[in-house]
């Protein structure tokens, strides 16, 4: 036999092999054993067990209940292709993943286990483009992602009243009632070096009080659909998405999100609090999502070469973004620009389209879904920055000199990033018909 024949021949065996390999994993906290076999009638207890066990192209069906990870480390590897379908029933005969919640909603307490991933879901794939994974689709669906309980808080500073947090506080400070600060991890991470070359698919999850990003997903090769999500309270950047291949560029396809609330990297409101961000090699089409109430901007187009990026903006609503509806590069500045002066970005390098977006018409549909006591405080939110003066004798030998003073500047910000409540992100789905995330389909699994 030659060794194109035993080449094609090995070939034929190993997808053979993949194709039997796939196949269905049940996890029920509630009523399943890691000693059971991972059948639907006899699942196993703990994500942590399926995602070791997991072979390239399983699915893994995961029932309601809160997922702490292994030893409540609070995140889950993955480093073999699997989709993970969330949001049924303890006995795996209903779906919803609205009623059947499951989440992943780690402890302040757990944040100093060793061996912390970069996020709550961290996906990483062999560094080797030889020995990756390749045409492969996963799918992540109807999961809550929610470290409003591991993050730290302050007791009393930017705590407004009626809120049951203050501020979150940025490491290495914690509260004294807390026994480790804020974990300041990414919901989803996919590695830089991770070099799998395949399609991912995550909708119908929810986002809420993350600590760092999101998303932040580096992908090698394939394409990328966020699709039919909430995202609420995150921190940075709600869905940040690069390509790692530094060749073909990556499709990312960003439609029915919704995305509020995205805040700063730090309490002094001064940079970062996207709510969609695109990257060099990045070729994106959102649209129909809500986009609004984000600290900064509600799409940014600022980085990298948008010369070597596509991007399609149409249908979306934006709403009362703190600084600009968007912001982009037009050499040699930034421009900021509200969704009524839209037009004007038209033809700018990498927009291959921007039509159809609008203003918020009617708020009234977020009646009932948006918390109403986050959402005034975030309205009235107030920003001070004051300079005091040191007063030594460094201080009076400048003053004599007739040479600047030296001093330090103290910030106050009367809220930032405080928990929201995570029954109040659910509400979000189905705000708005069509626009925006929908009430997910029970039928998708």
């Amino acid at each position: 036999m030659n060794t194109r024949r035993l080449f094609l021949l090995s070939a034929m065996l190993l997808a053979a092999i993949f194709e039997v390999a796939a196949g269905d994993l049940y996890v029920s906290l509630s009523t399943g054993s890691n000693k059971n076999d991972g059948t639907r009638e006899a699942p196993l207890k703990n994500l942590w067990k399926a995602l070791e066990i997991a072979q390239a192209g399983d699915a893994i069906h995961i029932a309601e209940g809160n997922y702490p990870g292994k030893m409540k480390c609070g995140w889950f590897l993955m480093s073999v292709p699997v989709s993970l379908i969330g949001g049924y029933s303890a006995d795996f005969s209903r779906r919803d993943p609205l009623k059947y919640q499951t989440m992943f909603q780690p402890a302040n307490e757990n944040n100093d286990k060793k061996g912390n991933g970069l996020g709550l879901l961290h996906i990483e794939f062999e560094k080797s483009p030889a020995k990756a994974p390749k045409d492969f689709d996963i799918t992540i669906d109807g999961i809550i992602f929610d470290d409003g309980f591991a993050s730290s808080y302050h007791a009393e500073k930017g705590k407004p009243e009626g809120f049951d947090t203050g501020m979150w506080l940025n490491p290495p400070a914690k509260n004294k009632n807390d026994k480790s600060p804020s974990a300041t991890r990414y919901s989803i991470y996919s590695a830089t070096a991770s070099r799998g070359e395949g399609n991912l698919t995550i909708r119908n999850c929810t986002f809420v009080n993350g600590s760092n990003m999101a998303l932040c997903l580096n992908w090698y090769k394939g394409r990328v659909a966020t699709v039919n999500n909430v995202f609420c309270n995150n921190r940075i950047i709600a869905l940040n998405v690069c390509c790692t291949n530094n060749g073909a560029p990556l499709e990312w396809e960003c439609a029915n999100n919704t995305v509020l609330f995205t805040w700063s990297r730090l309490n002094d409101l001064g940079d970062m609090g996207f709510g969609v961000r695109t990257n060099t090699g990045v070729n994106a089409n959102i649209h129909d999502n809500i986009i609004g109430l984000n600290v900064l901007t509600g799409f940014d187009n600022t980085k990298g070469d948008a010369r070597k990026k596509r991007t399609k903006l149409d249908n979306n609503v934006f709403f009362l973004n703190r600084e600009s509806d968007v912001q982009m590069t037009i050499s040699p500045s930034i421009a900021k620009v509200r969704v009524e002066g839209f037009e004007e970005l038209e033809g700018t390098d990498g927009i291959e389209s921007i039509s159809d977006n609008v203003d918020l018409k009617d708020p009234a549909v977020f009646a009932g879904r948006i918390n109403a006591q986050y959402l005034n405080a975030f309205l009235s939110m107030k920003y001070s920055e004051s300079t005091k003066l040191d007063e030594d004798k460094c201080n009076a030998l400048r003053s004599v000199l007739g040479l600047p003073q030296q001093g330090t500047i103290t910030t106050a910000c009367d809220m930032y990033a405080n928990r929201y409540p995570m029954e109040d992100a659910i509400k979000l789905f189905g705000a708005m018909k069509n626009v925006g995330a929908q009430i997910p389909r029970c039928d998708q699994q």
